[in-house]
């Protein structure tokens, strides 16, 4: 599967901004396990969001949790990831990621470790101003 992030750009402290993530290149996405990571400059690459297979369990970082939803629509094979109340330390390259193991309790792997995804997209610059 091939992923394509968007919805990246400048956003001022506080404010919010919704990134998508499309996939393609298998009709199976459906049961694909989506999430998304980021990178900051200087800093290691860092687990944010996932999602199961048809979208009934997710799971959060902590830093993340309350202010930051991922939804998918299978229908368009996109994931979204709906981010609220940024901060300025929520700058970063978000990646999106994808497993293909038709997880639908998010209890096969642990989702939080990079090595649990087998697609990555190229990643979206977010940027948040004071």
């Amino acid at each position: 599967a091939q992923l394509v992030e968007s919805g990246g750009g400048l956003v001022q402290a506080g404010g919010p901004l919704r990134l998508s993530c499309a996939a393609s290149g298998n009709a199976f996405h459906s049961q694909y396990v989506m999430g998304w990571f980021r990178q900051a400059p200087g800093k290691e690459r860092e687990f944010v969001a996932a999602i199961s297979a048809a979208g009934r369990v997710t799971y959060y970082s902590d830093s993340v949790q309350g202010r930051f939803t991922i939804s998918r629509d299978n229908t368009k094979s996109t994931a979204f990831l709906q981010m609220n109340s940024l901060k300025l330390e929520d700058t970063a390259v978000y990646y999106c990621v994808a497993e293909s193991g038709a997880d639908y309790g998010l209890g096969q792997k642990n989702y939080q470790q990079a090595g649990a995804y087998e697609f990555w997209g190229k990643g979206t610059q977010v940027t948040v101003s004071a």
